[in-house]
């Protein structure tokens, strides 16, 4: 079986969940779900052994091949750690929501279907090797993120949420989008393998840089990286299980994701490790200052995540300088950052599930309500302590590991001689030492605001107690992972973190083997990073204990002046801008709206037409002129006037079937006398049709219309007529395949057996298109019985009410 198929399993369970809702009410549905990520999880840690071994696996399903358009699944050792990652942390976020999600209060159906969608998204974005379906995949994790962030439905701040954070990072994505297209001009190909092998030639190509910018604003938007982060606190909206999943571990670090795989097409660019670098670091710096701010857990925690995002950011851009310099400590960056992504999917999916069972248990997520919860639930606080501490970066949890190294890489940054860090890379150390200060006080104002302290129990709105235990154990499990991969970093990284490194770094390095990096938590007292961590925690433990004198501070800036308030003016004017364009041309007349349909296209057809040259005219091939027919033209254009012009119901309809009989005598003149029959055939039913239904219809109007309408309407239907005249005699004059028509001589008695060509063709060569056109009258005509059934049953219930 092709493992393709494999990103599809979770949408193609998802269609047997609403049935298995509705049938299997003695257990939780989540049971069912459950085993999608376990089956995947599993049979993905096979390919361990070959990506350790610097090998690849692909598996190709053909979608539209005569574009170079694939479901290619490519597993390398960057795909395969994120595929691990949301197979993996989505089993847990799967058993943590049987928990958590109520299956008498919940609608248990469609909250699984959008889960199960999303994992597919996911799953095609991270193994995806050509642009297009990766960008496929990419829109359908915003539209499957929409469903699960707006999950409660009912809440105003659910559905503003789910349609802030589709209108960003749809944006974002149709800027990717953008950037592929002109990736592929530039290589010729969708594929990125491909186009990763092409990346010195590329680099010189005018497009080179516009492509680069394009394809950060979708990794941007996606990540929340500053200044689109604004629309991952509002989705915290969504379901606790949901931010767990998107946000620790998935849709965040698609833009991680998109940034590691196209490092070897754009990391020789000093724009991508400028934007890369200088984005990250100016987020974690932003996230950390105002994670401070808020005042509920998961707000706490989203900006956190904005913050941590930041950090693997700016780590990628630095590792993308390894490109110039054969310094190992910039390699050393990208090792780092691919480290951190999985401490962070470990600590912070652990502390979003924490969060949600503090809510679920005390009934506000209001850490101001807060405090004295250790004694009360002392398994939540002892996973809380893990998570956080290792998000402040202390021993001996795995966040301290890749804080060292994260540290290490920005002193590093100082001494790069090259796009002038040598003069603004003192900035580096310095950001990244005061936001590390600050991400230290928000994981104590946590966990210590939270656990330990006054108790304030009479201000809940019910009783805390501890969690039940199916619920602690998905945090737990990740809990737990905090501190063994903390002892056992060697043995991940030589699973995991090399074989994805080389997948960024290609042509650095001959096999994960080669990459000589071996991580420790002792560098001796002469470690830099030994030093900036002390200053961090002193510091940082003075900001905690004083938080109340500093944080007036945030209300210095203006309301007005933030992003969000940007976001919500630009929706607003925005609206009434469509409002006021929208009053504008919808007056409720239908033919205003052909009007504007008719000139939009006429005026595109011709303008096309000219300017690419594609109008020939070629007139050997015409038939001749006879007097008959131009006779019959002269008749035709005076009938059709006649409709135009005519005053009189009667009339036009008379003349509207003059010009019906007159194309049918242009079919007798050309020798095709069963199109003469039909048109005749069509034209006496119709008039007769309308004739009978003559007393019914409307009296002719002129909707109000002046002259200077007319003269528009003239002049738009001339534009029509000379649109269709054209292409019709170019279409004519230019034939790039041969004729089909020719192939209907020859095998009309032959292969069909036929003797009249008009009815072979319909019977046999266009049989689907006849049946179909059959069954779509069929239709009309049902839907046509239908009404005058409930139209004849209504009347009778009428008449028996009187």
């Amino acid at each position: 079986m092709e493992f393709v198929l494999l990103i599809f399993l979770p949408v193609i369970f998802a269609i047997l969940i609403p049935f298995a809702y509705k049938q299997v009410k003695g257990i939780h549905t989540g049971w069912l779900v459950l085993l999608v990520p376990l089956a995947l999880f599993s049979y993905y840690l096979s390919f361990i052994p070959l990506v350790m071994d610097g090998g690849h696996a692909i598996s190709e399903l053909k979608w539209i091949p005569s574009l170079g358009i694939t479901f290619t699944s490519y597993i390398d050792g960057l795909s395969l750690l994120f595929t691990l990652l949301i197979t993996g942390i989505g089993s847990l976020v799967v058993l943590y929501s049987v928990f958590y999600m109520d299956k008498k209060k919940e609608d248990l159906g469609s909250f699984y279907v959008y889960l199960l969608l999303f994992m597919t998204a996911m799953l095609g974005v991270v193994q995806s090797d050509n642009t297009i379906t990766l960008y496929l995949f990419w829109e359908l994790t915003s539209i499957s993120s929409f469903l699960l962030i707006g999950f409660w439905y009912t809440r105003d701040k659910s559905r503003f949420g789910a349609l802030k954070s589709m209108m960003i990072t749809v944006f974002g994505g149709l800027m990717m989008l953008g950037g592929f297209a002109l990736l592929s001009i530039m290589g010729n190909t969708f594929s990125i393998r491909e186009l990763i092998a092409q990346a010195p030639e590329l680099v010189n190509q005018p497009y080179f840089t516009l492509a680069l910018v394009l394809i950060l604003l979708g990794a941007f938007t996606k990540s929340a990286q500053f200044p689109f982060y604004i629309w991952l606190p509002d989705a915290m909206e969504a379901p606790t299980p949901v931010s767990a999943y998107l946000h620790s571990a998935t849709m965040v670090k698609a833009g991680i994701y998109l940034v590691a795989r196209f490092t070897p097409i754009f990391g020789t660019s000093s724009t991508w490790i400028w934007l890369v670098t200088g984005i990250g670091l100016l987020t974690l710096f932003w996230g950390s200052f105002f994670a401070v701010k808020q005042t509920d857990l998961k707000a706490i925690l989203a900006f956190s995540t904005v913050s941590q995002l930041g950090l693997i950011m700016s780590l990628l851009g630095a590792g993308a300088i390894s490109y110039h310099t054969t310094e190992a400590m910039f390699a050393f960056a990208t090792y780092a950052a691919i480290f951190h992504l999985i401490n962070h999917a470990t600590f912070k999916g652990g502390l979003f599930m924490i969060a949600g069972i503090i809510d679920h248990e005390t009934g506000t997520r209001d850490i101001r309500k807060l405090g004295g919860l250790m004694s009360v639930m002392p398994l939540s606080f002892t996973v809380a302590l893990i998570g956080s501490l290792s998000m402040a970066g202390l021993p001996p949890f795995n966040g301290f590991l890749s804080k060292e190294m994260f540290l290490d890489s920005m002193v590093a940054l100082q001494h790069f001689e090259l796009f002038n860090f040598d003069t603004w890379g003192i900035l580096f150390p310095i950001i990244a030492w005061v936001a590390s200060v600050f991400t230290f006080t928000y994981s104590l104002y946590f966990v210590l605001n939270t656990f330990v302290g006054q108790k304030k129990f009479e201000q809940l709105p019910r009783q805390p107690h501890e969690a039940p235990i199916g619920m602690l154990i998905a945090p737990m499990i990740l809990a737990s992972l905090v501190l063994i991969i903390f002892f056992i970093p060697n043995l991940v990284g030589k699973w995991i973190i090399k074989p994805a490194v080389m997948a960024v770094q290609p042509t650095l390095y001959a096999s994960p083997d080669a990459i000589d990096i071996h991580v420790q938590a002792w560098h001796g007292f002469g470690s830099t990073a030994l030093w900036l961590t002390v200053g961090i925690v002193i510091v940082g433990s003075l900001f905690y204990v004083t938080i109340p004198k500093w944080q007036p501070l945030y209300k210095i800036q203006p309301a007005k002046l933030s992003l969000n308030e940007g976001y919500d003016a630009l929706m607003r004017g925005s609206e009434k801008g469509m409002n006021r364009l929208s009053r504008f041309y919808m007056d409720g007349v239908i033919r205003s709206y052909l009007l504007y349909m008719f000139a939009f296209l006429s005026v595109t057809v011709i303008a096309v037409l000219f300017i690419k040259d594609a109008f020939v005219l070629d007139m050997t091939s015409f038939a001749a002129l006879s007097l008959y027919g131009v006779l019959n033209a002269i008749i035709l254009v005076l009938a059709v006037g006649f409709v135009v012009f005519a005053n009189s119901r009667l009339a036009a309809i008379i003349a509207l079937g003059g010009v019906g009989y007159s194309v049918a005598l242009f079919f007798v003149i050309f020798k095709a006398p069963d199109l003469a029959l039909t048109q005749l055939v069509i034209e006496t039913v119709s008039v007769a049709l309308f004739l009978l239904a003559f007393k019914h219809l409307p009296a002719l109007s002129s909707h109000g219309e002046t002259a200077k309408t007319k003269i528009v309407n003239f002049v738009v239907a001339l534009s029509v007529g000379v649109m269709v005249t054209l292409v019709a005699l170019s279409s004519h004059s230019q034939k790039l395949i041969p004729s089909i028509s020719q192939y209907y001589k020859d095998t009309v008695a032959t292969e069909a057996g036929g003797g009249n060509i008009v009815n072979v063709i319909l019977v046999d060569y266009r049989g689907f298109d006849t049946f179909f056109e059959i069954g779509v009258l069929a239709i009309a005509g049902i839907a046509v019985l239908g009404m005058i059934r409930l139209r004849v049953s209504r009347k009778e219930t009428t008449d028996e009410n009187k």
